[in-house]
């Protein structure tokens, strides 16, 4: 209730965008049939465990994630303002997730522990349980990961840590996924100027950030990956405009010394 409080006072362009992100989570689970039947319709956003994944405006893909508490509630931390590690470190810029693609998992979902686990309180019997489904979770999430780096154009997402699996081979389900900026949005958020001078900010944020503390080798790579997409975003930019690399000599400039 809270958060659709906020939605409704928020600016129109995030009410627009938090609409769609809920006709997303409203949409049919397409692997309702590989879980038991219940009253309820299943949709992708109530979905209990599966692994998610984000693309940007050129579809390219930028993060991949997993949950065992439900799709909404761990996409919302990403995408509406909650709290998100992966936000906080500067580690993923929700202004440039334009598409979701979630393989929801209903093994996981479903699984669970043998009934004889003697000397086990109910407490320890749910924090093992969640440890047992991470593990398979794992190996989703590693499945999708691998993919989504062999389709990058940088060979790489930027995730902090590579997901890791303990090697048992999984099958991906069907996949759902959609778009989350309407079309009455997309050219000023797709617009090369405004993703540049984002990705610049964002980049300059994440590196003040690694500056103060001591970072982990995976947060550097992203910060060189995030550089590496500013980069190539500048680069397509100076292309369609046919604006050459190097300075030619009589050149009109913003600034007359």
């Amino acid at each position: 209730m809270a958060s659709e409080k906020m939605a409704r006072d928020a600016p129109r362009a995030t009410q627009l965008i938090v609409a769609e992100i809920g006709k997303f989570y409203k949409r049919p689970d397409v692997n309702a049939h590989l879980a038991p039947s219940r009253p309820t319709p299943r949709t992708v956003g109530n979905a209990k465990a599966a692994i998610y994944a984000f693309y940007d405006y050129d579809e390219e893909p930028i993060y991949v994630g997993q949950t065992q508490e439900g799709v909404s509630a761990r996409v919302g931390r990403h995408l509406t303002g909650q709290r998100s590690d992966a936000v906080a470190k500067f580690v993923l810029d929700p202004f440039e997730v334009a598409e979701i693609a979630v393989w929801t998992l209903h093994d996981v979902a479903n699984f669970e522990l043998p009934s004889s686990e003697p000397g086990l309180t109910a407490e320890g019997r749910k924090k093992l349980l969640a440890k047992a489904r991470k593990q398979l979770l794992d190996r989703y999430e590693a499945e999708v990961y691998s993919r989504l780096k062999a389709e990058s154009h940088f060979g790489a997402v930027l995730n902090e840590a590579v997901p890791v699996s303990d090697g048992n081979p999984v099958i991906l389900p069907e996949v759902a996924r959609g778009k989350i900026i309407p079309e009455v949005l997309w050219d000023d958020r797709k617009h090369a100027d405004i993703r540049i001078a984002r990705r610049a900010n964002h980049v300059a944020r994440l590196a003040q950030l690694i500056s103060e503390r001591e970072p982990s080798n995976g947060l550097r790579r992203t910060l060189h990956l995030q550089a590496q997409r500013l980069e190539w975003l500048s680069n397509r930019r100076l292309d369609d405009l046919k604006i050459p690399q190097e300075y030619a000599e009589g050149e009109a400039t913003e600034v007359e010394d």
